[in-house]
């Protein structure tokens, strides 16, 4: 008897569609199919089969079962799952856990070989090429061993003395050699490392979170968890996600080190047919060590032991377009549906992870000294309100000078400040025009490297104008404000001498530049780094020991909800890249409010103080841990229909004790590529089932095609 077929499209659908299984296919869950939709043929997975009998109605058939590896069955319950967390079509996560197909295989490469065959005419270049084809070589390969141009090969090859053979790339995939010996640890490291062994051995789910501050070596420490995981198990595989690109090259030579062979890699920087055959091979097990960003998380692992998160505490963890999700927490849902470890490891761990480590719901291991010699940086607080910079600079007297001691010990510093291009603000001097990109609310940032007025928003830019689009003045433009490259104009004419480099996004906008730019630094051809936090977190550089924060307030600045606890993180971890060897290090902080809580910790060292208040704060107004956060977010082009919207989607909100349901209200940034914005805040209890309630919501209203609504689960942004 035929049968029914559900298959699941990566689209924003609702739930997967029917379609007829064709005699003879015999498909199963998790294969990977061609389905008709509409005109249309996709891509789609099976997700479910039953009996056909007593259907009504006719349904057209799976066009094909591809040639491509099925979703594991885990995986798939982890896509769907993840679907009912964030609230959103299960067709999202599933486009995330298909985008290694989008790209075709590999080509087959094209190589040469010697048939036995005697040319014609032999000449002494013809004896080389032939002597030095062993095997199977590619043509330039073989012309270069014989020391001759491309023109003789290919004489041979027309002449039969050679033929051409096609054949399939070589496996980019090294197993990984357990053999090889692992560095000494000290007590702390090695105390850690036992434990997480011992959570691995266990064969089970369990969290742990790897609490060491900068520079205590909690990448060896994971690194024997993860020769554990391998060795215990032929199959197993790991998995360790980093928030950043620029990160990536380093954690990589780490595990080549410690293993001999490189992990597979997962980021955007990958080209699209590498890409193809890492999704295959992890999908085969082929892969076993996985080095990736956010998005590795959906991939098809045959055999998931172990996932480290790396810097747990970043926010770049959150995706933010598309399917909405927090890569930390869905980490843990995946090695819950895998029974696998985790290891969360930060310096500065976020405070849901501290809860939870504190409620004894994970595993805490704490490493609380320098890896060898190494101490932790003093930490002095700049009042600029006492020894503010002169006018028209940033850099103040004591930070000025700090920076000259450092130069003349032959040390390198590094100048901090989180906001790209050259001026954060461009303004008519004649009529106080602000210039925005169009359509969005979002300022223009002057960037002189490019000379260009760049949205970061949208991605907008345009050339610098002469003349005021408001007034017609002309030259009448001033920079308003510093950026990195304004910080390193002005450190430049301080210390001509000195040889600088920025690192930002704009200037390391690749995997590749980011590396060239982090061996110079490590190799001292930089004398003083101006920086973005791109260089704030799992960089080592042996001769860094002066930090210098330009702005440390400017993270406290708007209403973001976690800007002291974001601010604290991101001010200890650039902190902590000082003295990381046996030189001590220090960091200086121009500030204006010296006497903050975050301040105040940062001095003291006080990490524990400063989560203690954070932590009470939050509690006092039921924010995360202690309470649930989502966002509802609307937006469409015509601001009558977008209000008429909102108005009905706040009366639609189902009542429920123990929800707040704050809005509908404008972001800070209401106009976006020419879309009105409207959000909504939503408060829950933890005792709330949150995705519940806004499931119920989100059924109540029907959404015009004119109006685009968006769910945010845990958001972190806030604009």
């Amino acid at each position: 008897m035929p049968r029914i077929v559900s298959v699941l499209l990566p689209m924003p659908l609702p739930e997967a569609f029917d379609y007829a299984e064709p005699e003879g296919m015999d498909l199963a869950l998790g294969d990977i199919v061609a389905a008709p939709l509409g005109p249309r043929m996709l891509r789609g997975v099976v997700t479910g089969l039953r009996d056909g009998a007593g259907g009504n109605r006719p349904l057209k058939p799976v066009a094909e079962r591809l040639d491509e590896p099925p979703l594991p069955p885990r995986t798939l319950e982890f896509v769907e799952w993840a679907a009912r967390y964030a609230v959103d079509a299960p067709g999202q996560p599933l486009a995330m856990a298909l985008r290694g197909l989008r790209a075709s295989r590999p080509k087959p490469e094209r190589r040469v070989r010697a048939t036995g065959a005697v040319p014609g005419r032999m000449t002494p270049a013809r004896s080389r090429v032939l002597e030095a084809a062993q095997g199977l070589m590619a043509p330039a390969d073989l012309a270069r061993a014989a020391a001759v141009s491309s023109g003789v090969v290919k004489g041979l090859l027309d002449e039969g003395a050679l033929e051409v053979v096609m054949v399939e790339p070589a496996s980019p995939f090294t197993p990984p050699d357990l053999s090889r010996p692992r560095p000494a640890l000290n007590p702390s490291q090695a105390a850690a490392a036992e434990a997480l062994k011992s959570m691995v051995d266990d064969d089970r789910f369990g969290v742990a979170l790897l609490d060491g501050v900068t520079g205590s070596g909690k990448t060896e420490v994971y690194l024997e968890a993860a020769a554990r995981a391998l060795s215990r198990d032929p199959d197993a595989q790991v998995l360790v996600l980093l928030p950043e690109i620029a990160l990536t090259q380093a954690v990589i030579d780490r595990f080549e080190r410690r293993f001999g062979a490189a992990p597979a890699e997962w980021h955007s920087g990958v080209a699209p047919p590498r890409r193809r055959v890492t999704w295959e091979a992890v999908a085969s097990g082929e892969a076993r060590i996985v080095v990736g960003a956010r998005s590795a998380l959906f991939l098809p692992y045959k055999a998931l032991k172990l996932i480290i998160v790396d810097e747990e505490h970043d926010s770049s963890y959150k995706q933010e377009d598309g399917f909405i999700y927090q890569a930390r927490d869905l980490a843990v849902a995946r090695a819950k549906i895998e029974g696998a470890t985790v290891v969360l490891a930060s310096a500065t761990p976020s405070l849901e992870s501290l809860w939870n480590a504190e409620a004894g719901r994970y595993r805490w291991l704490r490493l609380s000294d320098r890896h060898g010699a190494a101490e932790l940086p003093e930490v002095e607080l700049v009042d600029l309100r006492e020894h503010p910079p002169q006018a028209g600079e940033w850099l103040s007297p004591r930070l000025t000078a700090a920076m000259a001691e450092t130069l003349a010990r032959g040390d390198q510093s590094l100048l901090f400040l989180n906001r790209r291009g050259y001026a954060p603000l461009v303004l008519c001097r004649a009529c106080g025009e602000r210039l925005k990109a169009p359509d969005t609310d979002s300022w223009l940032v002057e960037h002189r490297y490019s000379g260009r007025l760049v949205c970061h928003l949208t991605g907008f830019s345009m050339p610098k104008p002469d003349r005021c689009p408001h007034c017609g003045a002309k030259e009448s433009f001033v920079s308003i404000g510093p950026g990195v490259e304004r910080v390193e104009e002005e450190a430049r004419r301080k210390f001509p001498e000195a040889r600088l480099a920025v690192f930002s996004s704009d200037t390391v906008p690749d995997a590749g530049s980011a590396r060239a730019l982090i061996e110079a630094m490590e190799a001292g051809e930089i004398d003083i780094l101006v920086a973005t936090q791109a260089a704030a977190k799992g960089h080592n550089f042996p001769n860094l020991t002066l930090v210098g924060v330009v702005d440390a307030d400017l993270g406290l600045r708007g209403g973001d909800l976690r800007a002291a606890e974001r601010t604290y993180q991101l001010l200890a971890q650039v902190s902590g890249r000082a003295g990381r060897h046996e030189r001590p290090g220090k960091a200086l902080l121009q500030t204006w409010m010296p006497d903050h809580p975050v301040m105040q910790a940062l001095q003291a060292g006080d990490r524990d103080g400063f989560v203690a208040i954070e932590m009470a704060e939050r509690e006092a107004a039921g924010l995360p841990p202690f309470g649930r956060l989502a966002a509802v977010i609307a937006s469409g082009p015509d601001p009558t229909a977008l209000e008429r919207f909102v108005t009905d989607l706040a009366a639609a909100a189902p009542n429920a004790a123990g929800v707040d349901v704050f809005g509908p209200a404008d972001p800070p940034f209401s106009l976006v590529r020419g879309l009105r914005r409207k959000r909504f805040l939503i408060r829950a209890d933890r005792t709330v089932d949150l995705q519940a309630y806004l499931g119920a919501w989100k059924a109540r209203v029907r959404v015009p095609s004119s109006v685009r609504m968006t769910i945010d689960v845990d958001p972190y942004s806030f604009l």
